[in-house]
């Protein structure tokens, strides 16, 4: 797994919406609130189409490195097997695992991840389904000095447990793309990225995930740098065409697009329908994550 992150071709599919966003990336599925009644039912009903997704033909390791998983996903079963063992053993497709709880209310122009309280017994089940890594996301919405340094101190400190305990963690200290300070934000945290960067130890190697950049190839010295393996880049509610073009300027950047990827993918497609559509989404970001 490690040798395919590090030197394979292709993108990483975000598969992890939670409870928060359950809702909405079901009503851009076409299926709307009325179809479920609690909470359960909407987790079968967005299982399913995960299900659809990883299962398809075109979804494969010729093109997705890897796929990060909700915990509800990890824990469930598709073609009668462990999702995340399903993924690596039928797909070639390596599992990751998002490991946040939410995020906090806005401070100081940020949103801080909600407490883990619970991430050791999580990586431990991690490990046990296959997962090779995590995913944890923060949001930064404001140029605010202070929050950018809490998010990525934050970020850095769980990390550390992460690396502890024998994953690879992505870390995802997201810009907003709304942001009217969106490229002064972006300089202050990658100054922050790489001082937290610097701070690690030579076994101590970590993954990025953020907003595609104001400044074409803004990102250089992050993927440059000794301990990021890889450096990906999040849709962050661009369209699948914004994104794209937008990773086609920042070489050496691959996609890990959630709703991107399944834009345009609907419940009431036929078989063909939904083929098709799903691998004009995985060629379009494949190519624009080969640059």
């Amino acid at each position: 797994m490690l040798a395919r992150i590090t030197t394979g071709t292709g993108f990483i599919a975000a598969l992890d919406q939670s409870g928060g966003s359950t809702p909405k990336a079901l009503r851009l599925y076409g299926v709307d609130e009325s179809a479920y009644s609690d909470e359960a039912q909407m987790f079968d009903l967005i299982h399913q189409m995960r299900s659809r997704i990883i299962t398809n033909p075109v979804f494969n390791g010729d093109r997705i490195l890897a796929a990060i998983l909700f915990e509800q996903t990890m824990d469930r079963q598709i073609a009668a097997m462990g999702a995340a063992e399903y993924l690596w053993t039928q797909k070639r497709i390596v599992p990751f695992l998002k490991v946040d709880k939410g995020l906090e209310a806005e401070a100081q122009g940020a949103r801080m991840m909600k407490p883990i309280s619970d991430i050791a017994a999580l990586l431990e089940r991690a490990k046990r389904h296959g997962v090779f890594g995590t995913k944890m996301r923060s949001v930064l919405l404001t140029a605010d000095q202070s929050g950018v340094d809490a998010v990525v101190a934050q970020q850095f400190a769980v990390a550390r447990q992460i690396l502890a305990a024998g994953l690879v963690p992505i870390i995802e200290p997201e810009v907003d793309i709304h942001s009217p300070e969106k490229r002064e934000t972006e300089k202050l945290l990658k100054d922050a990225l790489l001082a937290h960067l610097d701070g690690l130890t030579d076994r101590q190697n970590v993954m990025l995930k953020l907003t595609l950049p104001e400044e074409d190839g803004y990102h250089r010295e992050l993927l440059d740098h000794p301990r990021v393996l890889r450096v990906a880049g999040l849709s962050g509610g661009y369209s699948r065409e914004e994104a794209n073009a937008r990773l086609t300027r920042n070489p050496g950047v691959i996609a890990s697009f959630s709703r991107a990827l399944t834009e345009g993918l609907t419940a009431q497609m036929s078989d063909e329908e939904f083929d098709a559509a799903l691998d004009a989404s995985i060629a379009g970001i494949c190519a624009a994550s080969s640059t």
